[in-house]
C-alpha cells in the first residue's frame, strides 16, 4: 500500500499542463467577481496584488471587466462539491494560494483538472466570435477571465 501511495504522489504530471494566462493580480486589475471575492483577510496576499485591483465590500457588477454577472452561486458550488475545506472560497482562493507557493498535491490535481475543463468556454469564444469583438459572448469572456484565461481573444 505504501509503495502505491508513493507512486501516486510522485506522478505530478498534472502540474505541467497548468499554464494560466493571467495572474491573480492581473485578474483583479481587470475586474473579477464583482470586486467582492475577497471577503477573506487580504493580509494573506501580497499588497502589490491590490494596488490597482477593483475591490468592493459587496458585489458590484460594474467592477467586472465586462460589466456582466457571470458564474454560479456559492450555494451551487457547494451543491456540486466544488468547495473544499482547504479553500472555502473556491477555485480563485486556491489559485491565489497556489501562486503564493502552496502545494497540496491532491487539491492541486482537482483544481487543475477543473481549470483545464473550463477551456471549453475559451474554444466557444474562438469558434463563435470575430477576433477582437469584445461584445461577443461577454458572459463567457467574464467567466474565462475568472479562470485565469485571457478574455481578449
Amino acid at each position: 500500500m505504501k509503495k502505491i501511495l508513493q507512486k501516486e504522489d510522485n506522478n505530478l504530471d498534472f502540474y505541467k499542463i497548468f499554464k494560466p494566462e493571467l495572474t491573480p493580480k492581473r485578474m483583479m486589475e481587470l475586474g473579477v467577481f464583482g470586486g467582492a471575492y475577497f471577503g477573506l483577510s487580504l493580509k494573506e496576499y501580497p499588497k502589490s496584488w491590490f494596488k490597482n485591483a477593483k475591490i468592493s465590500k459587496t458585489f458590484d457588477v460594474n467592477l467586472n471587466r465586462f460589466k456582466v454577472v457571470s458564474g454560479l452561486s456559492r450555494e451551487h458550488w457547494i451543491e456540486k462539491g466544488w468547495i473544499f475545506k482547504e479553500d472555502p472560497l473556491g477555485w480563485f482562493q486556491w489559485y491565489c494560494r497556489f501562486c503564493n507557493g502552496r502545494r497540496i498535491a491532491h487539491m492541486d490535481k482537482i483544481q487543475i483538472k477543473r481549470w483545464k475543463n473550463f477551456r471549453r468556454h475559451v474554444s466557444a469564444i474562438e469558434k463563435n466570435c470575430e477576433k477582437g469583438d469584445l461584445g461577443c459572448r461577454k458572459r463567457q469572456r467574464q467567466a474565462i477571465l475568472q479562470w485565469a484565461y485571457d478574455p481578449y481573444r
